[in-house]
């Protein structure tokens, strides 16, 4: 089927990338001196993007193939990326694991999967509180690399304006680094072999995903026998995406191009609002109205249907072809009252979006010995529920946003493996939220393609 993709120009003459100053915007660091940021942005303003207009085009085509069930889209990386993690082992072991649970989805769901990595730009990250009090010291909160430093120091605290053009070059060096492996083969069907991270063979799973490769490439070469050439699956479309959250960064990269009406974030392909800056009359929605890229919006809990049609009315008042994602988090004690009353509201009125579930978000607890968590039977849950839930609604979830690493680490409880509080002294890696490993990502998405496959 194809989509056809209007052309849109900015919403209102009004509208330009830094009108979001005139109202509200939370969740901004407060910089000391207004010259270094003035500076900083000049000199961002100035570098090259690190996306194209085409490829975000393309990426909002494919959405529009999403929202009417042609595709499944797949969400993944990083709670908050770091400076120090953009090496080429970390990069690549993200890489895989989202190769590999698309190469899952792909096998049992029988549609193509559209990749979207949660990365090369995820530097920021909202906080609850402004500022961190510990023995009677109180200091700015952690930011995110983006804005500032982990330790508990008033130097690394402080909202460093040199961080952007410090973002800029990791994200640029992360997004060179992804084409290159895929431009190089590195997602070819005939060699998924290439994407095993390191302990692979110590997974429970592994003899089933191993087993689903093992058939894949026999369908490959009987369908080249049949064809008697080789078929080309050596090269895979994927794209990046961010919460746009720190607005002076996103507006330093908002630009026109030529032959193209309106602005385009150039910093991403798919960027999106988090749950706290939604606000209709907030800074964060004003950016976003004017941009002409795929964007999305955390849903939470606490959102009522005629606040979200509103929403819907500002972002997408011309219901454009994947223009707009919806990214339900409610939490697995949450989803089944909160859900349904939204779905019905927004497919009462017609409205054209995506809807995505992430069941990381309203899922996050402390242990007893003190670690961030969340427990894979709740993540799983959340998720078993979305599908069942959209089906008796008569909608669709047409996709998956996850927290994920490629990493060995030790982070949320439960899985294949059975992770305990004890284990979670063992890897614990993360900056701010903790995510799914890589057998805990592999396990959600057979279990997926199973919960799919049963509703058929």
């Amino acid at each position: 089927m194809q989509h056809s993709l209007k052309t849109v120009t900015s919403p209102s003459p009004d509208w330009v990338p830094g009108s979001w100053r005139s109202r509200t915007a939370l969740q901004q660091p407060t910089y000391e001196d207004a010259d270094e940021l003035n500076g900083a942005l000049a000199q961002l303003g100035e570098l090259p993007p690190l996306v194209t207009s085409w490829e975000i085009l393309a990426l909002k085509k494919a959405i529009a193939e999403a929202q009417v069930g042609e595709r499944f889209l797949l969400q993944g990386g990083d709670c908050a990326e770091s400076f120090a993690d953009c090496t080429s082992p970390i990069i690549s072991n993200r890489l895989k694991v989202l190769l590999q649970m698309s190469l899952v989805l792909v096998h049992g769901l029988k549609k193509p999967v559209l990749r979207v990595g949660r990365f090369a730009g995820q530097y920021a990250k909202p906080r609850s509180a402004d500022s961190e009090t510990r023995d009677g010291v109180t200091l700015p909160a952690f930011r995110g690399d983006l804005v500032n430093s982990p330790e508990f120091t008033p130097e690394a605290r402080r909202a460093d304006p040199r961080r952007l053009i410090k973002a800029h070059a990791r994200s640029a060096m992360t997004m060179n680094f992804v084409r290159a492996l895929i431009d190089g083969g590195f997602a070819d069907l005939h060699h998924p072999e290439y994407w095993d991270l390191a302990w692979v063979d110590h997974s429970p799973l592994a003899g089933e995903y191993k087993r689903m490769v093992a058939n894949i490439g026999d369908s490959l070469r009987f369908m080249e026998t049949l064809g008697g050439e080789s078929i080309s699956y050596s090269r895979v479309d994927f794209y990046t995406s961010h919460e746009a959250l720190l607005l002076h960064y996103e507006e330093a990269l908002t630009r026109r191009v030529p032959r193209q009406d309106g602005w385009f974030n150039l910093s991403t392909h798919f960027p999106w609002i988090g749950m706290r800056t939604a606000a209709l009359d907030g800074a964060h929605t004003e950016y976003f109205r004017g941009i002409r890229n795929p964007i999305a919006v955390k849903v939470g809990p606490t959102v009522q249907p005629d606040d979200l049609l509103r929403l819907i009315d500002v972002l997408n008042p011309e219901e454009e072809p994947g223009r707009l994602t919806l990214i339900h988090r409610m939490g697995n004690d949450k989803i089944g009252t909160q859900l349904q009353p939204l779905l019905e509201a927004v497919k009462r009125e017609g409205r054209r979006v995506l809807w995505v579930a992430d069941p990381m978000h309203g899922n996050t607890e402390s242990t007893s010995n003190g670690y961030k968590t969340r427990r894979f039977a709740n993540i799983a849950g959340e998720l078993d529920q979305a599908f069942d839930i959209h089906a008796a609604v008569g909608t669709r979830l047409g996709g998956v946003h996850l927290e994920l690493t490629g990493e060995n680490v030790t982070e949320c409880l439960g899985g294949a493996r059975g992770l305990v509080e004890q284990d979670l002294d063992r890897a614990y890696k993360s900056m701010v939220d903790p995510r799914l490993n890589y057998e805990q990502s592999l396990e959600l998405a057979m279990l997926i393609t199973r919960k799919s496959a049963g509703m058929v």
